[in-house]
C-alpha cells in the first residue's frame, strides 16, 4: 500500500522506494544512502526477510531494470563474465554458461520454481549468504572472482574470501556485487554439481556439493582439486585441508576415500529441520564421490570428442 509519493506499507515498517534509471545514479544514490538503504534486484530473498520483520531498511533501491547489470559474455583469456543483475533464469538457459560452466547452469535450474529464477538474480543468491545456497558452492568450485562496484571504482575479490559468516559477507559500506568472473577451463578439467534434497523441486538444499577436478597431461594424477560444501556449516567453504591431500594423487579408490573422508572430518554440520548432523556428515561424502566421478566423466567425454 503506498501512503505518499515513493512511500510504501507492507506489513512491516514504512520506507522509501527508489528506482535509479543509470548505473551511476545507482551508485550516487547507494553512495549517500548506504546505511539505510537494500539494494532490491529480485528480491525473492529480500522482500521475505523483511515482511517477517527481520530487516526493516528504510530505503529499498531498484535495480532491476539497470541494463549495465545485466548479460552475460564471454572471453578466451579472462573466461565468463556475468553481470550481477541477470535472472537465474537467463544463466539457466545461456547457451555460453551451458558451454564454459555447465554446472552452474544445472545448480540455476534447480533453485526455487521457474518463477522464482525469473525474478531472482545470482548476486542475490550469494548475498544473501545463505549456507543452503544452490550457486555458491559452483562459484566456489570455479574459483570465481567478484567484481565489487561503489561510486568511482571497483575491486577484485575471490569469492573464497566473500563469506564471513553466517549472512555475513565482505561487502563494505557502499559497495555492492557488480559481477562474477569465472576462469576458462582447461581441456583437463571439469566442476560438477551435487545436491541433496527433501524432493526434486522447490526446496532448500538439504545439503550439496561444488567439485573441481583438474587431471595430469595422462589422466593418472589429479593436478588440482577444490571441494565447496554447503549446509554443512554456518558459511559455504572449501575443504581445504582435503583439497590438499587430493593434490598430486593417483586417481584410484585410494584417492576417492581421502576425498570422501576428509569432507567428512571439515564438516560441521547441525542439526535443524531438513536434516540432522549425522545425515548430513554421511551424505556430504557420498555426493564428494558423485561429483568427483562426474568431473571423470566429464573430462573423458571431451577428450573422446576432440
Amino acid at each position: 500500500m503506498m501512503l505518499s509519493k515513493g512511500v510504501y506499507l507492507m506489513h512491516c515498517e514504512p520506507f522509501e522506494y527508489e528506482k535509479p534509471v543509470s548505473l551511476r545514479e545507482f551508485e550516487s544514490l547507494y553512495a549517500a544512502k548506504a546505511e539505510d538503504a537494500r539494494i532490491l534486484a529480485g528480491g525473492t530473498d529480500l522482500m521475505v526477510l523483511i515482511k517477517e520483520k527481520l530487516l526493516a531498511p528504510r530505503i529499498l533501491i531498484d535495480i532491476s531494470d539497470l541494463h549495465e547489470l545485466r548479460g552475460i559474455s564471454w572471453d578466451p583469456r579472462q573466461g565468463l563474465t556475468i553481470m550481477a543483475g541477470t535472472k537465474v533464469a537467463e544463466i539457466e538457459r545461456s547457451a555460453l554458461v551451458k558451454e564454459h560452466a555447465p554446472a552452474l547452469a544445472y545448480a540455476a535450474a534447480n533453485l526455487g520454481s521457474n518463477q522464482v529464477r525469473w525474478m531472482a538474480t545470482m548476486a542475490g543468491n550469494i548475498c544473501h549468504a545463505s549456507p543452503a545456497a544452490e550457486t555458491p558452492p559452483v562459484l566456489l568450485a570455479h574459483d570465481c572472482e567478484l567484481i565489487i562496484g561503489r561510486q568511482g571504482g571497483e575491486r577484485i575479490l575471490p569469492i573464497s574470501r566473500f563469506f564471513l559468516s553466517y549472512r555475513k559477507t565482505a561487502l563494505e559500506p557502499g559497495e555492492y556485487l557488480k559481477a562474477f568472473r569465472l576462469p576458462p577451463l582447461s581441456e583437463r578439467s571439469a566442476v560438477a554439481y551435487r545436491f541433496k534434497g527433501l524432493r526434486k523441486a522447490m526446496e532448500i538444499d538439504m545439503l550439496n556439493i561444488g567439485a573441481y577436478l583438474e587431471l595430469s597431461g595422462d589422466s593418472t594424477l589429479a593436478v588440482e582439486v577444490r571441494l565447496a560444501m554447503g549446509s554443512v556449516g554456518p558459511t559455504t567453504y572449501r575443504a581445504t585441508a582435503t583439497e590438499q591431500k587430493l593434490k598430486g594423487m593417483q586417481i584410484s579408490e585410494e584417492f576417492f576415500a581421502a576425498a570422501c573422508n576428509g569432507v567428512v572430518q571439515e564438516a560441521t554440520p547441525i542439526d535443524d529441520v531438513r536434516a540432522s548432523a549425522e545425515y548430513r556428515n554421511r551424505v556430504i561424502g557420498v555426493l564428494t564421490r558423485r561429483a568427483l566421478e562426474q568431473c571423470l566423466e566429464i573430462i573423458a567425454t571431451r577428450r573422446t570428442q576432440a
